[in-house]
Order: structure tokens, then C-alpha cells, then sequence
């Protein structure tokens, strides 16, 4: 290659160096540096002459000079002549030092280059180096900084250089003024310093392996002089920490008695710099280097500099460690390496420092000492093990700091010091405590809220970390057992630990896991030795309390329950056997459960009874009197957590069933009525159920202990009692009564049923009928629910014996006193529901009630309920009352409905026949039409619950009738339109179930199931749509139902009581009323064709003033029945009325669509009409404006809107299937008639919006797809969005396309009769017409489907005629037209072939094209024909048609381009082994390579499927096999690669045309499209790279350069950095 083109394409990268885009900067520089690495020499010599001869050059240009020539040296130091090394010394030198001023990226780039060649030519450097460090002459800042980079990198080879460098430096040292030099001086011996040791280090590879520590030690010691005395003293931060860090290094190279002298001056002077400066890491570094030396060489002195070293270190240890700064960190492991090295040296003294900084109460000083203190206990073992003791008595006091930052640390030193063995020694126990209180946190934040402070330790984060501590305590130091087991044990009762819990439970588990399995003795706890133990008794009902809450207390359930069991033996030895039974499924269900997802009263129950059995095995009547007394004792414990504190009374009440010592029971009773707090609703219902279950064994002892309380001081209101109740001065003496109340309940709950009954009214109603007249709520709520459980033990009691309630009425109505006297407009409490739920437990209880006691017990309750507010509702605040939480209010209100449901039904069982449900039904009838949406659901629900109840319990013994079936029906039926959901669900239920009790009266079995009722049911899911067209359709299927079971004698009320839904006061219900009423006149109505006039004359006049849909729709629907037998007159009426229709007409004439015989008479009238009139006429669009616009006519325009409605029918399927193809036809026919035109203007009508006229037509013709069922092409045109695109003039053949498509697809079998019916419209005269049908042509020729229905002939016949057609886009269709019959009927081609040549060739010659549209579908058409044409037909035409084609190869239109380069594909196949045709591809072969990267992703894929078609014949295996392997449509291609490889064949098999080829490729070089231009700089590239010497004369060198130095200036950056990747191959 010519030495001038190489130099050139050098020059020109050296002149694009800095281009402005950093890719193409970066791509020149590698290109440079691929050039400098073949040729060294003379790219080096070359980067010389450039910055010799442009010594203006901006600095940011020789940068990237300079720094090329740093990465041929570095990388091909080797290879370059001695004279070019000494030159390029030279220039890095000079360009190093020209200028006097520092200009850092410049110099810094030349020194590079001499530390580069530095590695492999020291001597050369240095004396060039060296020539510029004369002594007396301060030098140059970057010779310095040279010399200690080269000290870095090439050790070994300076060294030896330093003892001189050195004695030159020293005296310069004095002359340097500015801090700058200064600060290159102190790199520089900090650097020849580290390289003297790293030499010293490793002496056995050393070049003179007699050099000596001492050999440098005397210039060292003079160059620490002036550093020290001098420069460390500056006023710049930046050199004082250079100085420091040097002075830290030169230290080890100091002579032993120098450093001796200097440590009183040189420690405190480093401790200073720490005031100085922000930046502490570099000055602890060098403080820790001066330390190690000094002890090192056995420093006596340094002793006398501890005290300000020790408090400068503590001050650094001390502060805060930022974790995303690693500064910091690397400080602070630095400070910590200091107080290591003084440790050992200094153990005591350091102990003792560290010790008494614990006791300073600033946080930060504590966390650094504690810091310290745990980097000693893991670091220095040795020496800290005799200060073991002293570290146990300190570490008291950080442990009684309040701050979470100091606990933090205290855990982290416990962690350590357990590790190595301080835990078991005495005041280890303290250590253990801390942690475990820690463990028991609480949270910081409530849930949601976040920490401000960054720094800050939350109590949960310190928790955490305690938790993980215990944890690997009990884990990983097993020496700890014994320590930690059993004492732990202690920290379970006590409450302040209770936040503990769970991870005590994991650590004892764990332990005692481990000493059961070894049988070790220490498993077994003897309590009586362990006096801070809390009792084993004490133990299980703590654990157990635990387990019944398992979700509270960090989930501490499961964990308290596995550790009862690991304790059984030490619990008692009888519960063992039992307790692996019973405990392993109780913790199964835990792990199944959620908290949501337990069921608490479930689980309670289960524990409950655990206790019960535990007690019954340890059968030691002392044991379970102690548990008793324990259990009482620990109540207070609870104080803070009522639910807990609930469960233990019932635990109590459990262990007292066993206790045999009355004595002691009553005591217990005694103590838990009086220590009791009974102002809390929670705990005045745990102490009754504990009481209650204690009557279980203690009947009579209870009811005693409960009168005597009764009497007692608590009662009177004297100060004598408070003294009782221990200093409860603040219980109201109702609370102390109402827990009595309630204690009197639950002990006829729980006591034995033989014993119960005859204790009810002499000992407990007695007792309790005294507080009647209370005014006080809590003793009302309490009183009510006394009443109730005494109610259900009376029931339980009764099944087994008779009993006569004589006080049932009073009961009642002291219940019903206590509703009245509750707020009309509010439910604040449970009273309601408690006496509701009360009185549904008197209601079967002799003797029954009076009819007029009856009414009033459902009147007051029914009216109370009923008339509550939302439970979505705010109520307003009181002074007395709290505003309920919203699941309180949930909760209450639910209960509430579901006590009133189960009174209703207690009222029903008494008298199960119609009148006695009559008598419930007419209290709840009025709220049936409420206007307010809640009251109305509460009615049918509660009806339907009664109903159903009804149904359940219903005995039909003799043959009556169910008189007021009808009277229900009228009122329920039309709440099934309900606009509540909720209201219609209930109204079906209450239908169905009304059903079905008709049919029981009507004698039919109790199993006995009807099709027709059960069919209702389904209909439930159809209303929970509020669509009005489902509600409608649901209403009318349930009236048929309705109909079918209703006796004739019941019509005439519910026809009466549906006239009355007409005007409820919901309109759904309005409009469910009339559906009902037309579904019923319908089946059952009979002769009501004499009324016609009469009811035609109502409803129309109806139909002006009923503003609801569904209610209009119903009445239109009869209408339109009545005028289907007046079809002409009605017609014509529709016809006449105004465009576009009103809702009341389109509904008239879709309901024309239900008879088919009137929908075929009308559909066959507007096709006739539509094919007489004209379709639109032609207007000047104004008198100004000369236009001319499309007007449609009316009457066709009214028809096909009537059409389309009458279409909207799924009745009038049959006809319109039947006349389909005619349908279709004149439905496509008119939709191209339609596009473009505008609506007739009507003044009659304001604001009226216009018709669509083509959406009219498409819309119509969508519906009748519908209606044919052509559900495929009817989802085939919706995903293609093909209805829009119909409606549209620009896109109008698109969409008629996509039709003819999908029906060819999907509906073949119709397509002759359509095309029979479509052909005479292509002789039409409105052009408009013969488009649209020539598109449906053109697109059916595209499917096979054609050939198999012998329609072939008669479409390409059309075709051929409007090729000829005067309208441009028709002979656009038709030539597309004929091109498709080579993808539908590929075997018919070579039938046509002579037509299909002549009209693709006349069409690709159309003058009369003005978007080479026809051309385009020329060469498509005539591509896809060519693949299915026999060669003969072709033959003599190829060349004709590829020179044709040559010139769109790179046309501007993308489309054509693509088609042309199709074409040639298809073309090779008739080419081959024709040399002419072998050259015409060689031809266009770069043509078609470098559109491989066309911005077009159609025209790439072309690219590649032509070149895999001409691969055969492009006269290459090779070449061929690439095209064929990498060139597929669906793959990526990396293109780089596949032209690197393809020049490479080229160049092998084609050497000849290498010329024709770069020159072709040059070409592009000015090609329109970037990416083209950057591919052509590629492919020469590749080409050049690729070449051997002996094929370079094949091109031309200069031409090629020219094009690409022109590129390396292209606008794009692609293609500047294609064009700099092409240079790199310039060697």
C-alpha cells in the first residue's frame, strides 16, 4: 500500500482526534491506535511531525495525541527502533516542560509517555529526565511528578537511580516557594520511600540485592527535616496531608536514633493535623505507619507521648461512621489499627485509658470506647485476659445509657466478650439481663411511619439485633448452656419482658432440645434450689396465657407452647405422656393460621380443655390448689392486656373445677371479685365466665360467695369499701353490679342441668329482677345478657324436662323497655341486638304468648331496626358517647340484623301457617317501597330469611289454600329491578321460595322439585349485571315462571298490586312493574286484540311522558305488536320521519324484525328501492365557493337506517340469511356509494347531530354478518379494525380489502351467489361503486377458495377488462388483482401467463400514475407471478425485466424500492446459467449488500430474501452458503461480521472485479440515507483489511482515501466513526 495513502488517513484521524462526538472520538483513537500497532514506526513518527508542525494545536487535541502515542508505546514498546524511542523521549519531554505554567491534562499526558517507555528503557529515560533536574534549579512540576510515577511502576529499575535523585532533590527543597512543588516534592518522597521498602521487601528479586535500609537513611532524615519543620506547617490542606503521608512513610527508612529524637515532636504535629483538616483517613494512615516504626525499633519515648496520642485517637474513634463514605470507614478501621499496635506494647495503660472513657456520659465518646473495647476483646486475647474482670465491673454503666446508639455498641462488645468467655464469669448474668431487656423493646414508630434521622437506632432495629444476639448465643457458644439454661427461665413471667417472649422461647427451646436428647442432668430444674425461678405452676399458666394469644407478643404462641412441652417433666412429671399427645396438633393448626384466619373462641376452647386434662393427670389435689392460688395472684400481671387477663379467669375458673378444698375456692372467688377492676367491659366478662365455669363443680358454694358479695361492703356507698377493692376509689358501683349480674348468668350457663332449674327464680332471678329499673347502660347490656344466657340454660334444661316460665312476659317486656328507651337515629350499643337475641331465647319457652304480645314484641323490634341509619353514616359525636371505629360499627351492626332475623323466625315457629306469616310479613310490608335504599334491603332480606324459614318448617296437614301468594308476589316481584344489588338478589329467593310453598299447599311431596322454579335461581347471576336490556329479559323469564304456577284465582291481585309497582318509588321498579305486566298479558292476557285502539291510544300517550328506557321499550314493544299487522301504513310513517331517528322510532323498527314474513317483505322492498334511486346528487357546496359536494338522498338514506335497526332483531336471523348474498351485495354496493357523502340537511330539526351515510351502510352491513352468523369474519374484521377503515374515503379499500378477505376465509360457500349479485355494479357509472367492487374482486383472487368455486374465469375476466377502466384506481385494483392469483391460484399462472406479462409490464410503463401506485403494483404482482411462471414463459424477458427493474433500486419510495429488490429475487430463478444474467447480479450485488442496513426494516428483509434467491448464481460456494445461512427474514445479522467474512470470499474468488467492486462501493458514499454511507465505509474497511499485498493494485488507493477522509467529515457520527473504523485497516 502506497505510503502516501497510509499517511493521509493517519492525517486525517490526527485532524478528526477531537471530533465532537465522543464515539467517533473514541473510534478514532482505536483506529489510530490499530495503525500505530502494525506500524509503529511510522504512525509514531507521524503523531510527531503533527504536533511539531501545529504548535497552536488546542491542548484538548494534543491530549489525545499524546495520549495515542502513550498506547503504541505501552503496547508495542518492543517493536520501535531505538532512534524513534529517543525521539519520542524527546517530544514527551519537550511537550512536558514547554510550557512553565502546569497545564495538567497536556503534561500529565507527555509524562505518561515517558513512564510508559520508562518500564522498558529506565537509562534513556532518566538521562533525558534527569537532564532537566539540575541541581540548583528548581525543575519543572511534571519532571517530579514523573520521576515518582516512574518510581511507582518500575521499581526495580529505580531504585538504584534514588540515592542520586535524592542528593540532587535535597537542596532544592529549600528553594521551593510554591505549594504546588512543594506538594510534587512530598508525593515524590513519599513514592521513592514506598518503592525503597517494596525493594528492601523483596531483596531475593532484586537487581543488587546490597542495598541497605541505611544506604538512603541520611537524605531521608534531611528531606524529614524540611518536610517536618517547614512544610508541614502550611497553611494549604492538601499539601499538609501529602507531607503527613510522606513523613508516615519515610519513617521505616529513618535511622533508629533520628526517630528516637523526633517522636516528642513529630506525634503531637500529626495529632494537630486532625484539627487542621477534613480529611482524617490519609492522617491516621501515617500516624499508624510512625507508630509501627516506632515500636519497631523499640521507641522508649513514645511512652511519653500516650496521654495526647490515646485522647486524639479516642476523638477520632469517636466520630460517626458514614458507611456510604468510604473515607470514613478506611479512618476508622485505621484508628483502630493504632490502639492494636499501642495494646500490645501498652496493654495496660491502654485498658485503663479505654475503661475510664466509659464512664464519660457523651454518647459519642461511649460509642468510640466501646468501639475500641470490642476491636481489643476480638484482637488482642492474649493481652486482655487477665483485664477480664475489670471489663465486666465497666461495662455496668454504658449498659445504664439511655441512648439506643450506646446500647447498640454495648451489644456489639457483649457479642464479643461472650465469644471469649466473659459471660461465665461472676456479673456475666448482668450481661445476659441486658440483652433480654432489649429483647422485649417496644417500637419506636407506629406502623407506616418512618425514621427522620438516617443515624438513628429504633428500638426495633436494636431489638432485632438483640434477638439475633440471644440467638448465636444459644448457638454458636455452647459453653453458654449453663449459663443461659435454666435462667432464662426467669425472664418469662415478669411483664415488663413480655415483648421477649418469642425469643427467650427460641433460645430455652434450643437449650433444653439439646440437654433432654443428651440426658443431661441439668435438664432437670429442681425449683426449690433455683430460688429466682418463678414456680412451675406460675410457668404453664404464663406459657399458656401465652398460647391462647399466639398472633400477640412478635407471634410468641407456637413458640410458648413447644417450650411447655420441652418443660413437661419440670412442669410435673404426670403431664409429659399427655403433653407430646396433645400439644404437636395445636401447634400444626398455628402453622396453618393466620391471626384473620384462627378461630379465637375455637382455639380458647381447645387450651382450655388442654388445662382441664393436664389437671386431671396430675390428679395431686395441693398442686392444682397452688395453681389456683398462683393463677390469682399473677391477675395483675394482665392489668395492661384485658383479653390475656380474660383468658387466665377462665383458666382460674377451669383449676377450680378441680380444686377439692372449698375452702380455698371461695377464698379465690373471694379475691377475684374483689381485686377485679370492674370498670372494664372486657374484664367484667372473663371474671363471670370464670366464675360461671367454677360453679360447674361449686354450684352451691358459688351462688353462696355471690350473695354474700352482694351484701358486702361493695355495695354501699361508704369509704369502708374502697379499702376492699385496694385502691380502686374511681369503680362506680353499677360496674361492681353489672359483673354480678353477669356472674349470675354464666353460672346458669355452666351449672349442672339437674340442679339449675329450681335455683332460677329463688337464688339468681332474685338476685338480678332488683336492677330492672336501671337507667345505666352497663347494666343494662349486662342484665340483657344475663337474661339470655338464663333463657338457653332454661332450653337446654327443658329438652330433658317439662317447666312452665312464669316470668317470661315480665322479662320480655323489661327487653322491650330497654329498645324503646334506645335512640331512634342511632345504634351506639348492643342493646338492640342483646334483647333481641334475648328474647328469641324466651320466645319458645312455655307459656307461648298472646296475639297482641306478639305484635307489639315485633312491632317495637322491627320499627327499631329498620329505621337505623347506613352503617355507612357518620353519626354526630355527643358528649356522652365515643364515635364507634368503623369495624366496630360493622360488628354491630350486623349482629343487630342478625338477632332481628332470628326473633322474626322465633315469632313464625310459633304459628307456621299464611296468617301467622301474614302476621310477620304486614310489619315489614311498608318498608318493602321505602324510598331509602338501605331500608328497602333490610325488608327483602329480612323477608326472604322468613320466607325461606317458612318453607323449612312448612307441615301442610290438610289441603288449604295459600290465599295471599298473589297479595306477596305483587309486592316482591318488582324489587327484582331494584337498583340495589343486594335488594334484588333477596327478591328472586323470596319468589322462588313463594313458588314452592304454593306447590307444598298444593299437595306436592317435601322433596318434589320443579324445573321451571329451579330455573329462577340461575337468573340471580344475570341481575347482578344493572344493565336495564338483562334486567329486562330476567324480569320477563321469571314472569313466565310466575305465570306458569299461578293459580287462575290469584291473577287478578297481582296484576292489581303490579299496577301499583308502577308508581313505586323506585324507577327500576317502575320499569320491572311494566315488563312483568307485558310478559304476563302476553302468556295469560288472551282477547285483548278488540282493545287495540283503545290500549294503542294509553300506551302512546304513555310513551310521551315515560322518561325511563325500560319502561318505554316495553310499552313500544306493544305497540309495535299491534302495528305489525298495519305494515304499509307504518312504513311509511317510519320513512317519512326525520333523520337521524329518535330511540322511540329505531325501537319500532327493530321490533318489525320479530315477524319474518314482515321483515322479508320489508327487506325485499328497500334492496329494490336502493338499487332504483339514485344514491346522492351533486351540490355546489356554497355560492361563494365553486365545489362541488356529495348530497345523499333521503328515502334510500331513511331506508338503509331502518334497515340496519330492523337488522338489530335477532329474529329477523332467518330472513336475512335466507336473502343473504342479495343483502351483502346491495349492502356493499350502497357502503361504496356512501363514502365521502354528506347527510341531507333537515331546517325542521336544531341540534340534531348528522348521519354518517357510510356508517350507516357499514353498520348495517356488520349486523348482517352478525345475523348470518358469520361470527368468524365478524371477529376477524374487528382485530383488523376494518369497520373504520370502510367508513372512510382515504381508507375505504383498505377496509373492503380486509372484508373480501375474511370472507374469503370464513365464508367461501357464499361467495358465488355474492359474486353473481356484486358483477353488473362494475358497469355502474358512479365510479365510487365500481372501486369498491373491484377491491372485493381484486382481494378474492388472493384466495385459493376461488379456484375450488370455479369463479376464477369470471374475476379474471373482470379484471382484465378494468384494466382498461378510465378511474386510475381501478386499474390499480385490477392490476393488483391479477398479481394475486399467484398467492390464491398459484397453479393457474402459467394459464394467464401471456395476459399477466402484458399487463404487469404495461403496468410498471403507466404514465397516468401519479404515486406509483400502479407501478408498485406491477412489480409486486409480477414478483409473486414469477415464482409460479414456467421458465419458457420467461425466458427471453429477464434481462428486459431486470433492466427494467435496476433503476428503482434506489428510489426515494420505500415501498418501491422493497418491491423492485422482491422482484429481483424472484427474477434469478429464470437466470440461471446465463452468464448475462450472472453479471446483471454482480451487477447490483453492493447495491443489495449495503441495503442490508436500509433504514427500512421491509426493504432489509427484501435485501435478504433476494440475495438468498441469487445466491445460486452469483458463482461462489462459498459466497452462496453465507447468503443462505445468514441472510433469514426472522434473524438478526450482525453486519460487521458478515461483510468482514464476505469480503474475504469476494476478494478469493472474484480478484478480477475488486475494481469494479470498491468503485461501486464508493459510490455510496454519497448516498442519500446515513446508514448506507456508513455501511459503504465498512465494506471498504473490511475490504482493505482483508487484502492481501499482491491484490492492492487492484484499486484505487487514492480514490478510496479521498472518499474516506470526505466521510471522517460526514454529519452523522455513525458514519465519521465507520469511516475512522475504516482507516484503522490503512496498513
Amino acid at each position: 500500500m502506497d505510503e502516501t495513502d497510509i499517511e493521509q488517513v493517519t492525517l486525517a484521524l490526527l485532524d478528526a482526534a477531537t471530533d465532537k462526538d465522543s464515539e467517533v472520538q473514541e473510534q478514532v483513537r482505536k483506529s489510530m491506535l490499530t495503525l500505530g500497532k502494525q506500524q509503529p514506526d511510522r504512525v509514531l513518527a507521524m503523531c510527531q511531525d503533527y504536533l511539531l508542525k501545529h504548535p497552536k494545536l488546542a491542548v484538548s487535541h494534543r491530549v489525545v495525541i499524546l495520549q495515542t502515542i502513550e498506547l503504541i508505546v505501552g503496547c508495542r514498546i518492543d517493536e520501535i527502533s531505538s532512534p524513534r524511542i529517543k525521539s519520542i523521549i524527546s517530544l514527551a519531554s519537550d511537550e512536558m516542560t514547554r510550557s512553565k505554567e502546569v497545564i495538567p491534562d497536556w503534561q500529565q499526558a507527555a509524562s505518561n509517555i515517558l513512564v510508559a517507555v520508562g518500564n522498558k528503557h529506565i537509562n534513556d529515560i532518566m538521562e533525558e529526565i534527569l537532564s532537566k533536574f539540575q541541581p540548583g534549579l528548581i525543575p519543572h512540576f511534571f519532571v517530579v511528578q514523573t520521576l515518582a510515577n516512574l518510581s511507582d511502576s518500575n521499581v526495580y529499575g529505580m531504585v538504584p537511580f534514588l540515592n542520586a535523585i535524592l542528593g540532587t532533590m535535597l537542596p532544592m527543597l529549600g528553594m521551593a516557594k510554591q505549594d504546588n512543588m512543594k506538594w510534587v516534592f512530598s508525593s515524590a518522597l513519599c513514592h521513592f520511600s514506598d518503592s525503597i521498602l517494596e525493594y528492601l521487601a523483596n531483596l531475593d528479586k532484586a537487581p543488587d540485592p546490597t542495598v541497605r535500609k541505611d544506604t538512603f537513611s541520611s537524605e531521608i532524615y534531611a528531606a524529614y527535616e524540611i518536610l517536618f519543620s517547614t512544610w508541614l506547617q502550611s497553611r494549604e490542606s492538601k499539601l499538609r496531608l501529602t507531607v503527613a503521608e510522606a513523613v508516615g512513610s519515610m519513617c521505616h527508612l529513618m535511622a533508629s536514633d533520628k526517630l528516637e529524637e523526633q517522636i516528642p515532636k513529630l506525634i503531637p504535629a500529626i495529632v494537630s493535623l486532625y484539627k487542621k483538616n477534613n480529611e482524617h483517613y490519609v492522617i491516621s494512615k501515617s500516624l499508624c505507619q510512625v507508630l509501627d516504626a516506632s515500636l519497631n525499633m523499640g521507641s522508649r519515648v513514645l511512652e511519653t507521648q500516650m496521654d495526647s496520642l490515646l485522647f486524639a485517637l479516642h476523638q477520632q474513634v469517636s466520630a460517626p461512621v458514614d458507611y456510604s463514605n468510604p473515607p470514613t470507614v478506611k479512618n476508622h478501621n485505621e484508628v483502630l489499627r493504632c490502639f492494636s499496635l499501642l495494646a500490645n506494647a501498652f496493654p495496660d495503660r491502654l485498658v485503663m485509658f479505654v475503661l475510664q472513657k466509659l464512664e464519660n456520659s457523651n454518647e459519642r465518646s461511649r460509642v468510640g470506647s466501646l468501639a475500641v473495647l470490642r476491636h481489643l476483646i476480638n484482637s488482642s486475647t492474649s493481652t486482655m485476659e487477665s483485664k477480664k474482670l475489670l471489663i465486666l465491673a465497666s461495662i455496668r454503666q454504658p449498659m445504664a445509657d439511655q441512648s439506643n446508639k450506646v446500647k447498640k455498641r454495648v451489644v456489639q462488645v457483649i457479642s464479643a466478650m461472650a465469644h471469649h468467655g466473659y459471660l461465665e464469669l461472676d456479673g456475666g448474668e448482668l450481661l445476659v439481663r441486658f440483652i433480654v431487656q432489649h429483647c422485649a423493646l417496644h417500637d419506636t414508630y407506629q406502623r407506616g411511619q418512618r425514621p427522620t434521622d438516617p443515624e438513628e437506632v429504633t428500638n426495633e432495629a436494636l431489638r432485632t439485633m438483640c434477638d439475633n444476639t440471644l440467638h448465636l448465643l444459644t448457638t454458636t457458644v455452647g459453653r453458654l448452656a449453663d449459663v443461659l439454661w435454666p435462667k432464662l427461665l426467669y425472664y418469662l413471667t415478669p411483664g415488663q419482658y413480655s415483648n421477649a417472649t418469642t425469643a427467650l422461647c427460641k433460645s430455652l427451646i434450643v437449650l433444653g432440645t439439646k440437654k433432654k436428647n443428651n440426658q443431661e442432668p441439668s435438664f432437670n430444674i429442681d425449683f426449690t434450689q433455683e430460688v429466682n425461678l418463678p414456680s412451675p405452676q406460675t410457668l404453664m399458666i404464663r406459657l399458656l396465657v401465652n398460647g391462647a394469644f399466639p398472633f400477640h407478643g412478635r407471634g410468641h404462641g407456637a413458640p410458648s407452647l413447644s417450650l411447655l412441652q420441652i418443660l413437661s417433666v419440670n412442669i410435673h412429671p404426670n403431664a409429659e405422656i399427655l403433653w407430646e399427645k396433645e400439644i404437636p396438633p395445636l401447634l400444626s393448626v398455628l402453622e396453618e393460621s393466620t391471626s384473620e384466619s384462627l378461630d379465637k373462641q375455637h382455639w380458647d376452647e381447645k387450651l382450655l380443655k388442654l388445662l382441664s386434662k393436664t389437671l386431671d393427670n396430675i390428679n395431686d389435689d395441693k398442686w392444682v390448689c397452688q395453681l389456683a392460688a398462683e393463677a390469682t395472684r399473677y391477675l395483675p400481671t394482665y392489668n395492661s392486656a384485658l383479653e390475656e387477663k380474660s383468658f387466665l379467669y377462665r383458666c382460674i375458673g377451669v383449676t377450680l373445677q378441680q380444686c377439692f378444698n372449698k375452702e380455698l375456692v371461695k377464698k379465690q372467688l373471694q379475691e377475684i371479685l374483689l381485686t377485679a377492676r370492674h370498670s372494664d367491659a372486657i374484664e367484667r366478662e372473663g371474671v363471670a365466665m370464670g366464675v360461671g365455669l367454677c360453679a360447674n363443680s361449686h354450684l352451691e358454694g358459688t351462688l353462696a360467695k355471690l350473695e354474700e358479695f352482694g351484701k358486702s361492703d361493695a355495695f354501699k356507698k361508704s369509704p369502708s369499701i374502697f379499702n376492699l377493692l385496694k385502691e380502686r376509689n374511681d369503680v362506680e358501683i353499677e360496674k361492681v353490679k353489672s359483673t354480678l349480674i353477669l356472674c349470675y348468668g354464666q353460672v346458669a350457663l355452666n351449672a349442672p342441668p339437674e340442679k339449675i332449674l329450681n335455683r332460677i327464680d329463688q337464688d339468681i332471678l332474685r338476685s338480678i329482677s332488683k336492677h330492672f329499673n336501671t337507667k345505666d347502660l352497663t347494666m343494662k347490656l349486662s342484665l340483657v345478657q344475663s337474661v339470655g344466657l338464663i333463657a338457653r340454660a332454661i332450653r337446654e334444661c327443658v329438652k330433658k324436662q317439662g317447666y312452665v316460665f312464669t316470668r317470661k312476659q315480665e322479662l320480655i317486656n323489661v327487653m322491650l323497655d330497654f329498645i324503646k328507651a334506645e335512640p331512634a337515629d342511632s345504634l351506639r350499643t348492643p342493646v338492640r341486638h342483646l334483647v333481641m337475641t334475648t328474647c328469641s331465647n324466651l320466645m319458645p319457652l312455655d307459656p307461648a304468648m298472646s296475639e297482641n304480645e306478639s305484635f307489639e314484641l315485633l312491632k317495637v323490634c322491627v320499627n327499631s331496626v329498620m329505621s337505623l341509619p347506613p352503617e355507612n353514616s357518620t353519626p354526630e359525636k355527643t358528649k356522652e358517647d365515643e364515635i364507634l371505629d368503623p369495624k366496630q360499627r360493622k360488628d354491630l351492626y350486623r349482629d343487630t340484623f342478625t338477632a332481628l332475623q332470628e326473633l322474626l323466625k322465633s315469632v313464625l315457629a310459633k304459628d307456621p301457617t299464611p296468617d301467622g306469616l301474614q302476621s310477620v310479613f304486614k310489619h315489614i310490608e311498608s318498608w318493602l317501597s321505602s324510598t331509602h335504599d338501605h331500608e328497602r334491603e333490610r325488608a327483602v332480606t329480612a323477608t326472604a330469611h322468613i320466607l325461606a324459614n317458612f318453607l323449612d318448617n312448612l307441615t301442610v296437614k290438610n289441603m288449604v289454600s295459600f290465599h295471599n301468594l298473589g297479595a306477596l308476589l305483587g309486592r316482591l316481584s318488582p324489587r327484582c329491578s331494584d337498583p340495589q344489588l343486594a335488594v334484588r338478589m333477596a327478591a328472586v329467593d323470596c319468589i322462588y321460595t313463594l313458588l314452592y310453598i304454593q306447590l307444598r299447599y298444593e299437595g306436592f311431596s317435601l322433596d318434589y322439585k320443579d324445573e321451571a322454579l329451579d330455573s329462577l335461581l340461575p337468573l340471580k347471576d344475570q341481575l347482578e349485571n344493572p344493565d336495564h336490556s338483562i334486567l329486562y329479559k330476567t324480569c320477563s323469564d321469571l314472569t313466565k315462571v310466575m305465570s306458569k304456577r299461578l293459580p287462575q284465582e290469584q291473577l287478578h291481585t297481582l296484576v292489581f298490586m303490579l299496577f301499583d309497582g308502577l308508581i313505586d318509588s323506585q324507577a327500576n321498579c317502575c320499569r320491572a312493574s311494566s315488563v312483568i305486566l307485558n310478559t304476563l298479558l302476553k302468556n295469560r292476557g288472551g282477547g285483548l286484540q278488540e282493545q287495540v285502539p283503545e290500549m294503542l291510544e294509553v300506551l302512546h300517550s304513555r310513551l310521551q311522558s315515560i322518561t325511563e328506557e325500560q319502561v318505554r321499550v316495553a310499552a313500544g314493544q306493544t305497540v309495535l305488536i299491534l302495528a305489525s299487522q298495519h305494515l304499509q301504513t307504518v312504513i311509511n310513517s317510519l320513512i317519512n320521519q326525520p333523520l337521524p331517528y329518535d330511540s322511540w322510532i329505531s325501537e319500532m323498527w327493530m321490533a318489525l324484525g320479530a315477524d319474518p314474513i314482515v321483515a322479508n317483505q320489508i327487506m325485499e322492498m328497500v334492496m329494490e328501492k336502493l338499487v332504483i334511486l339514485a344514491p346522492y346528487v351533486d351540490k355546489k357546496e356554497s355560492m361563494m365557493r365553486g365545489g362541488m359536494t356529495k348530497m345523499a338522498t333521503n328515502q334510500p338514506l331513511a331506508m338503509t337506517c331502518g334497515l340496519k335497526e330492523l337488522l338489530l332483531n335477532g329474529q329477523s336471523q332467518e330472513p336475512a340469511v335466507s336473502m343473504f348474498p342479495q343483502l351483502f351485495s346491495c349492502l356493499t354496493v350502497r357502503l361504496g356509494a356512501s363514502v365521502g357523502v354528506s347527510a341531507p340537511k333537515d331546517n325542521n330539526i336544531k341540534n340534531a347531530a348528522p348521519v354518517h351515510v357510510a356508517g350507516v351502510a357499514a353498520d348495517a352491513l356488520r349486523i348482517l354478518l352478525a345475523r348470518a352468523q358469520l361470527d368468524e369474519v365478524m371477529k376477524k374484521l374487528d382485530e383488523d379494525n376494518a369497520w373504520e377503515a370502510m367508513k372512510e374515503q382515504n381508507t375505504h379499500i383498505t377496509g373492503v380489502t380486509l372484508l373480501a378477505r375474511a370472507m374469503a376465509k370464513h365464508a367461501g360457500p357464499r361467495l358465488p351467489a355474492i359474486v353473481e349479485c356484486l358483477c353488473p355494479s362494475l358497469n355502474n357509472i358512479y365510479e365510487c361503486q365500481r372501486v369498491t367492487v373491484t377491491a372485493f374482486f381484486s382481494e378474492l383472487l388472493n384466495h385459493h377458495v376461488v379456484t375450488e368455486l370455479m369463479l376464477i374465469d369470471v374475476l379474471m375476466n373482470n379484471m382484465m377488462e378494468r384494466i382498461s377502466d378510465p378511474c386510475c384506481t381501478v386499474r390499480m385494483l385490477a392490476v393488483r388483482g391479477l398479481g394475486n392469483i399467484a398467492v390464491g391460484s398459484p397453479e393457474k399462472v402459467n394459464k394467464y401467463a401471456k395476459e399477466l406479462l402484458a399487463a404487469m409490464s404495461s403496468g410498471m410503463e403507466e404514465k397516468d400514475d401519479p404515486g406509483k401506485l400502479i407501478t408498485l403494483e406491477a412489480m409486486s404482482g409480477l414478483s409473486n407471478v414469477l415464482r409460479h411462471l414456467d421458465k419458457k414463459n420467461v425466458h427471453l424477458l429477464v434481462v428486459y425485466i431486470f433492466m427494467k427493474i435496476k433503476p428503482f433500486l434506489e428510489c426515494e419510495n420505500d415501498e418501491i424500492r422493497c418491491a423492485s429488490i422482491h422482484l429481483m429475487g424472484n427474477l434469478s430463478k429464470f437466470g440461471s446459467g446465463e452468464p448475462v444474467f450472472k453479471d446483471q447480479i454482480h451487477n447490483v450485488l453492493v447495491s443489495l449488500l449495503l441495503h442490508l442496513v436500509d433504514p427500512n426494516p421491509q426493504v432489509v428483509k427484501a435485501c435478504k430474501y433476494a440475495m438468498r434467491a441469487c445466491a445460486p448464481v452469483v458463482g461462489s460456494e462459498q459466497i452462496t452458503a453465507m447468503f443462505q445461512n445468514h441472510l433469514h427474514e426472522d434473524k438478526s445479522l450482525h453486519y460487521g461480521e458478515f461483510i468482514n467474512d464476505l469480503t474475504k470470499y469476494l476478494i478469493q474468488d472474484f480478484p478480477g472485479m475488486l475494481n469494479f467492486y470498491h468503485i461501486s462501493v464508493i459510490q455510496f458514499f454519497k448516498s442519500n440515507w446515513h446508514e448506507v454511507r456508513a455501511g459503504a465505509a465498512m465494506f471498504i474497511g473490511f475490504l482493505l483489511g482483508n487484502l492481501q499485498e499482491e491484490h492492492l493494485s487492484h484499486l484505487n488507493m487514492g480514490t478510496i482515501t479521498k472518499g474516506l477522509v470526505m466521510l471522517l467529515q460526514d454529519p452523522d457520527p455513525v458514519v465519521r466513526s465507520k469511516a475512522a473504523e475504516a482507516m484503522g485497516h490503512f496498513h
